[in-house]
């Protein structure tokens, strides 16, 4: 008689766990990215330079290294903030190039693409029924794609190598967040911290990759 009542007691507690880390992840997402966007709008207002691209690889992967180092103390939260802090300082300037080219109507059209993409693929995550780890090997097969072609970028100037690129960030971003929303429910990913990061990461890739997609095709 014990066996499903401790059964059933097991579930309930996994199911107010995954609840609990899902209300945090979201919660942690929408302060750094309110947090991420006063940065840039300050970054924006005092008209600082864009970060090379040795600042720009050092603050990120150096950052995000620590955040996940520290993603199961109180540190986490700081270094959490600073890595989102960051990568709103480095948007700052960008977003300033398309005013002074006149494409503020791109931004704001970035935004809510990246907005309607971020909730598109949530919401499909948290409804349905199949596996999305089998999203897993193709998301690897894609990263080494986008490596070698942002290498190839460097030596080959394209902009059909640069559109092509910017879409296959979309998607492997828009992946990336059907798999960790998928993994916070199913109990795959315990950690909100690690959560947060990895979805703030992939919507940050996505407004970068649209902006540039949109910046390609209004240039006159």
């Amino acid at each position: 008689m014990n066996g499903p009542m401790v059964s059933r007691t097991s579930s309930e507690a996994s199911v107010l766990q995954t609840n609990k880390v899902l209300r945090n992840t979201y919660a942690l997402l929408s302060m750094t990215l309110l947090w991420s966007a006063v940065v840039a709008g300050v970054s924006m207002a005092m008209g600082l330079p864009r970060p090379g691209i040795i600042i720009t690889l050092v603050g990120f992967y150096g950052l995000l290294f620590l955040t996940e180092k520290n993603r199961d103390n109180s540190m986490g939260l700081v270094f959490t903030f600073l890595f989102t802090g960051f990568m709103g300082y480095t948007i700052g300037p960008l977003l300033n190039m398309y005013i002074g080219a006149g494409m503020g109507d791109v931004i704001v059209t970035a935004l809510g693409g990246t907005a309607l993409s971020f909730l598109a693929a949530s919401a499909y995550a948290l409804t349905t029924k199949r596996d999305l780890s089998m999203l897993g090997g193709l998301m690897l097969s894609l990263f080494v794609v986008l490596i070698v072609g942002m290498i190839a970028s460097i030596f080959i100037q394209s902009t059909i190598m640069h559109l092509a690129l910017s879409s296959l960030f979309i998607v492997f971003s828009t992946m990336a967040i059907l798999m960790t929303t998928q993994g916070i429910i199913r109990g795959g990913e315990t950690n909100y911290i690690s959560a947060t990061v990895t979805l703030f990461v992939s919507i940050y890739n996505i407004f970068i990759s649209l902006l540039s997609i949109l910046g390609i095709m209004n240039d006159d």
